[in-house]
Order: C-alpha cells, then sequence, then structure tokens
C-alpha cells in the first residue's frame, strides 16, 4: 500500500472508504432527463448488493428549482434498506430536514460554501445566512438524535472568484464542525485543484480539524481527480466522496464534470491491495444500468475500457 499512514490502511481495511454520492442536488440537478422513480430506486437498491457502507439517496430540495428531485420522498422510502449501509439525504433547510425525517431519514446533510458568488447561486443566500440555516438544522437534529454532515463546496476554486485560500477553507470547515457537522467533505466542486494544491489545503485544514472528521469530494474536470484523492489517502484522509458513472456535475460551475467515477476510484484502490469491500463489477453493471436509463455514456474510464454487459 505504497507509503498510505497506518491509521488509514486501518480504515481501509475495514472498509471504511468509499461513500457512493450520487443523488444529490449538485450531482443530479445538472442532469436535464427526468428519471423515473423506480429506475432511482432500483439504482440504489444494486448499489446496496455492491457493498458500499453509505448511499446518499436524495435531496430534499424544492421541486419548483429542482424537478428531478420531486420524487425524493418516495424515493427515500422505497428503497431496500441494507443493516449495514448507511442513507443519508441533503437538506438545504430547516423544511427539507422536516420532509425528510418525515419520510424516514436516519442522516442528512447540509452544503455551504466558501466563495459568496457562489453560495448566492447554489443555496440562494450569502455564507452568513446559510450558517443562519445550518444552526437551525443542526439543532433541531440533534433533538432527534439524526446525525449530520457538512458539505464545502468550491474548496480548491470557485468558477466565479477564482481561487479560494486555503485559510478561507479551513475557516468554514472549522465552523461547521464546531457546530455539529460530524464530518467536512472539501469538494473541488469546478475540479481545478491539483495534488499540490491538495497538499495544501489538507495541511490547512488538518490544523483546525482531526483528521477522522475529513472527507475529499473531487471533481474531474481536469482530470486530476484520482492523483488528489492519492494524495489525500497518503495524508491520512479515509473517506472518498465518488459517483458511479461520473455522472453529474453542478450547474452552477459551467463546464465542470461529474464527481469523479466510483468506478475508477475502486480501480485504483484495488490495484494498491486496499480491500474497501465494495463489488467492482456489480458498480460497473449498475452504471450501465443508470447510463441505459439516462440514454448516455458512462464517464468512467474503467468501464468503458473492461465492462462487458452480459
Amino acid at each position: 500500500m505504497g507509503n498510505l499512514p497506518p491509521a488509514v490502511k486501518h480504515c481501509l481495511h475495514n472498509q471504511q472508504l468509499i461513500r457512493e454520492y450520487f443523488w444529490s442536488e449538485q450531482q443530479f440537478q445538472q442532469e436535464q432527463v427526468i428519471v423515473p422513480t423506480k429506475v432511482k430506486i432500483d439504482f440504489i437498491n444494486q448499489l446496496s448488493e455492491a457493498g458500499f457502507p453509505v448511499i446518499e439517496v436524495t435531496s430534499f430540495v424544492s421541486s419548483k428549482w429542482v424537478p428531478q428531485m420531486a420524487d425524493h420522498a418516495e424515493v427515500l422510502l422505497g428503497i431496500k434498506r441494507h443493516p449495514h449501509v448507511k442513507y443519508p439525504v441533503l437538506t438545504p433547510n430547516l423544511q427539507g430536514l422536516h420532509a425528510a425525517i418525515g419520510a424516514g431519514a436516519t442522516e442528512v446533510a447540509i452544503f455551504g460554501a466558501t466563495s459568496e458568488t457562489f453560495s448566492r447561486k447554489n443555496i440562494n443566500c450569502s455564507i452568513a445566512e446559510s450558517f443562519g440555516r445550518f444552526d437551525e438544522i443542526l439543532r433541531h437534529a440533534k433533538e432527534v438524535n439524526v446525525p449530520v454532515r457538512g458539505y464545502v463546496s468550491c474548496a480548491m476554486g470557485c468558477p466565479y472568484e477564482g481561487n479560494i485560500g486555503p485559510a478561507k477553507v479551513a475557516e468554514i470547515s472549522k465552523r461547521l464542525y464546531s457546530m455539529g457537522c460530524y464530518e467536512i467533505s472539501l469538494g473541488d466542486t469546478n475540479g481545478v485543484g491539483t495534488a499540490g494544491s491538495m497538499k495544501h489545503l489538507l495541511e490547512a485544514v488538518l490544523k483546525e480539524m482531526p483528521r477522522h472528521a475529513l472527507a475529499v469530494h473531487c471533481h474531474d474536470t481536469y482530470g486530476q481527480a484520482l492523483a488528489n484523492i492519492l494524495t489525500a489517502l497518503q495524508m491520512g484522509i479515509s473517506t472518498v466522496d465518488s459517483s458511479v458513472a461520473g455522472l453529474g456535475g453542478c450547474p452552477y460551475a459551467v463546464g465542470a464534470s461529474g464527481n469523479v467515477s466510483t468506478e475508477d476510484v475502486l480501480y485504483m484502490l484495488n490495484g494498491m491491495g486496499i480491500n474497501t469491500g465494495v463489488d467492482l463489477h456489480k458498480v460497473m453493471e449498475a452504471g450501465n444500468f443508470i447510463c441505459k436509463a439516462m440514454n448516455r455514456k458512462t464517464a468512467s474510464k474503467v468501464s468503458q475500457a473492461c465492462f462487458n454487459p452480459c
């Protein structure tokens, strides 16, 4: 496993690494096709069978703004839950949290940003206003014993404001963590990061919060996602967000590709001798299933190279 730290090797051996991130607002609202509810449910059930420890199911956002997510409650209620899999959902505000809990959510996620411009475009409020919303969500979630994860968008650059300093990312991340988020996922929203900038980012953030509470979320716009993930692993980060077939993107980061494909991350980890407990072939089958349903080609290089549907 090369020069991975012992703590990371331990986490990876215990199957804590891959966090499947697909049916979320910033991923799926970029896709123009409205996928039938049954297809979504079948897809998520396939992912559960593949061995993921976490599958982010949907986003409880307004169907007025994101019609692709109008069936969020039906999807969450319709999936077959495995006892060892967590199924979090995104909740942008208190109304979304109430709806999610009403549909049976047992874990939720909130999403902030390091850029004022991106924050206003993505969640229609300033960074300061977003923390007011987050405080409401976190306080209520704590009352009903629902864990909350935090996302930090534009952690390695903003499509509107350009470079974002690591200190700013560290500040936002520390604040979310101190408010009660159990884990913070650092998102390279427009995929501009490199192994070097990932190293500098993590050095800054790790001064403010513990390693075990960090995750990385790398979009692959410039083809740097795997290198960035490897750098994070070498620095002790043991949770990686990914998307089957590399689907998704962000409508407020024009030109950005989707999150790194799960298949490609798994292939890299398997080649390093890391046992994630996730079945690569089953993931490729699920990717083929959803790509056919959406009438589009997979973005996974591994699936393009070696998957032959039966």
